[in-house]
Order: structure tokens, then sequence, then C-alpha cells
């Protein structure tokens, strides 16, 4: 087991791509701790318990720095170490760039940007060595579609954050790396399916699987065993990087070509 008795806090880990690393990372032997604000993190908490994991969960709205410092502190308090924070959780809203309130974009950078910064500020001090890895998207860095300003401009940011935190942070011993998924099936996928076509989303998720060239959407333990790579020593000489896994999606220079 790759992260036996590791330390790991995981961010919006209640469901979806969290769910997929927490679950990884108790199969590989790691102590985790749940932080998200959905009520769903009691159910997935004790869910995991049941199966005598090792698992603690807290719910809270990371953009409220005073409560992240003090489940922070008592998960080190608990466990007397930290070694591994991901940043996972994040929100995405389609809406145009002319059409989007100030609200809708400040609740972006709020969660996406200043909820990362605010749960990695306050896990630092506890973090003897170890790995952080941060949820960004291939959303942004590399690609983007109508209604995405927003929420690309974030995970954009995420890959600058991960690669100057990496070069402060690389003479401590904390390597800082960054995910890059394309289309994980997740609820969030889902939700935005049924935005697209409330009255055949599973039509709109066979459209995306079709422009992938794995012809499927990733599942949250592919995503899950990336990160537990990332976590472990297996990856002791990778920092300040952005790994895609998208299967392919971002590889095809056009759409289709015709000769």
């Amino acid at each position: 087991m790759k992260l036996k008795d590791k330390v790991a806090v995981v961010t919006g880990g209640a469901m979806g791509n969290g769910l997929g690393i927490v679950k990884v990372f108790l199969k590989e032997g790691a102590k985790v701790a749940i932080l998200d604000y959905n009520d769903k993190v009691n159910d997935t908490t004790e869910e995991l318990q049941s199966e005598n994991y090792e698992v603690v969960g807290y719910k809270v709205d990371i953009r409220n720095k005073e409560k992240v410092n003090e489940y922070i502190t008592e998960i080190y308090n608990k466990y007397g170490n930290i070694d591994i924070l991901v940043n996972n959780a994040g929100v995405c809203q389609l809406e145009t760039f002319e059409d989007m309130e100030d609200d809708v974009r400040d609740f972006h950078f709020d969660v996406n940007i200043k909820g990362t910064w605010n749960v990695t500020k306050a896990t630092l001090p506890y973090m003897d060595k170890g790995s952080i890895i941060n949820l960004s998207s291939v959303t942004g860095p590399m690609v983007a579609d109508s209604g995405e300003v927003a929420y690309a401009t974030t995970k954009a940011a995420l890959i600058g954050f991960t690669k100057g935190l990496a070069a402060e942070l690389v003479e401590k011993g904390i390597r800082v790396n960054a995910i890059m998924p394309g289309y994980i099936m997740t609820p969030m996928v889902e939700a935005i399916a049924k935005e697209t076509d409330a009255n055949n989303p599973e039509g709109v998720i066979d459209g995306i699987a079709q422009g992938i060239p794995m012809k499927r959407l990733g599942t949250i333990e592919e995503l899950g065993n990336l990160t537990a790579f990332l976590a472990s020593e297996e990856s002791s000489y990778i920092t300040g990087q952005g790994i895609v896994i998208d299967g392919g999606s971002t590889l095809p220079e056009t759409m289709s070509v015709g000769v």
C-alpha cells in the first residue's frame, strides 16, 4: 500500500472526483479527513467507516477561513501530522461572459481560487515534507467552451498557483502538482448534461464520449489512482507539474479530417 499510515486531507471528498480520490487513498492505507460543504459528507464518512476505514468528515465552506483553520488544526491534533493535501473542491456554473453577474464570477473565484488558498495556508504549518495536489482542469489551461469563462479562468489560475508554490516549498521537501482532468463521470458532468438537454442527458454524455479518442468518460477511480501516485513516493521526482488525464480528448488537432 503506497500510502500506508499517511494522513491526507481531501476537500470536496464527499462525492464525485473527491470521493474517487478518498476511496483510493483509503485502499492504499491512508487515513483521510474530508472537508466538504455538501451535507452528504456525513453519509459518505459513515459509509466508509462501516467498511473499517480510518476516515473523518467535516462540513465546512472553504471560503470560511476561520472554520478551515479550526478544522485543519483539529485534524492535526487528532493525527499528529498531515502528509497529503488534495485541493479538489470546486464549482462550475455555465454562463456567458456578457450575461454573467459579478456575484457568479466571485463565486468561482472565491471557491476555486481563494478556497484552495485558504486550505493550503491553513495546512502548510502542519506539513513536514509531503505532497500537495491541486485539481485544475484541461478547461482553462488548454481548452474552453462558451459559458466557461469564469471556471476556465480559475482553473488556469490553479496551474500558476501550483508552479509558484512548488518553487517555494521544494526546499522543505513538499512537492506540489496539479491534475488536469478532462471529462470524468461525476455529478457535476451529469448536471451539465441535464442543463444542456433535460429530456436526454444520456444523449449529451454519449455525444461527449464520441468526441474523446477513447470513446468514454473517465472514472473517479482512475482519477483517484493518479492522485495516489502523485501523493506517494513513487512520484518523488515530480513537482510543479500539471498532469493531464482526459482519455486523449485534447489530443486531436481537429475533430474530423476529410481526405
